[in-house]
């Protein structure tokens, strides 16, 4: 990458908030080889960081992310390319089974499987005049990176088949009348907005919020599996000290102070 720039920027605002940024301006931050491989450990390392809470996932230079570096899609048949797919699905699970919250803050496009990326995401904040597009039939292929299980879990039928079948460009005012994304903003201002929301998110106990995504990433199930699993968290819960903190703190008319433990 020209000058030597990180593909993949992290800071913290707070302990207990970590943004991380695609940083291939040049490309809209489309995902090449060595981009797709910081994020990955980026979001581990934030998954790991006991301080962290919650993570904001944005790009640089007005875009969030135009999908997959194509210039980097040679030699990808066959065994190569489903070690491709491998190490996107590592980025998957990460992010849709991992213990925190992610919210993605989307400016400009999210093309393809910056899509994708973005509906990886717990909540997403767009930005009025963004650019969704599942994009990825337009040079042959078939959505990827679980595109086709987020999408239709967020919008109907009718929009699942048109924004994956037709790849039919939408901005983020419609993005968010069809439950594509959960809150518009201005232009400039979905950052903000995310760190806002993300905030929220990291004020509340991060065992259940770690347990509660680790059951929706199983998506819809038998009730019968779904107790289970519910019988099983929960016990492990009641025996937490963050329970008794809440517990605690409920009696005691006070603000709990959570430590994941």
């Amino acid at each position: 990458m020209k000058d030597s720039q990180p593909p993949v920027l992290t800071e913290s605002p707070k302990p207990e908030l970590r943004i991380i940024r695609l940083n291939n301006p040049a490309k809209r931050n489309a995902l090449s080889l060595d981009l797709r491989a910081a994020l990955i450990a980026a979001v581990k390392d934030a998954m790991a960081d006991d301080a962290v809470r919650a993570l904001v996932l944005t790009g640089s230079g007005g875009a969030f992310c135009a999908g997959g570096d194509i210039s980097s899609m040679h030699n990808v048949a066959g065994v190569a390319g489903r070690q491709r797919l491998a190490n996107l699905h590592e980025l998957v699970r990460l992010m849709v089974a991992g213990p925190k919250p992610v919210i993605a803050a989307v400016e400009g496009y999210a093309y393809g499987a910056g899509m994708s990326l973005a509906l990886l995401c717990d909540q997403v904040v767009t930005a009025s005049d963004a650019k969704f597009c599942c994009s990825f039939n337009k040079v042959g292929l078939m959505p990827d990176m679980a595109a086709l299980w987020t999408v239709p879990q967020r919008v109907n039928a009718g929009w699942t088949r048109r924004l994956l079948m037709l790849a039919e460009e939408i901005d983020g005012e419609t993005a968010g009348r069809i439950g594509l994304a959960d809150q518009v903003v201005a232009p400039g201002e979905a950052l903000g907005a995310a760190l806002a929301l993300a905030d929220r998110f990291a004020s509340l106990a991060p065992l259940p919020v770690g347990f509660i995504k680790s059951t929706l990433a199983r998506g819809p199930q038998p009730l019968e599996a779904l107790l289970a699993q519910e019988a099983d968290g929960q016990a492990l819960l009641f025996n937490s000290a963050d329970f008794a903190e809440g517990r605690d703190a409920f009696l005691e008319k006070r603000q709990p102070v959570f430590k994941g433990r």
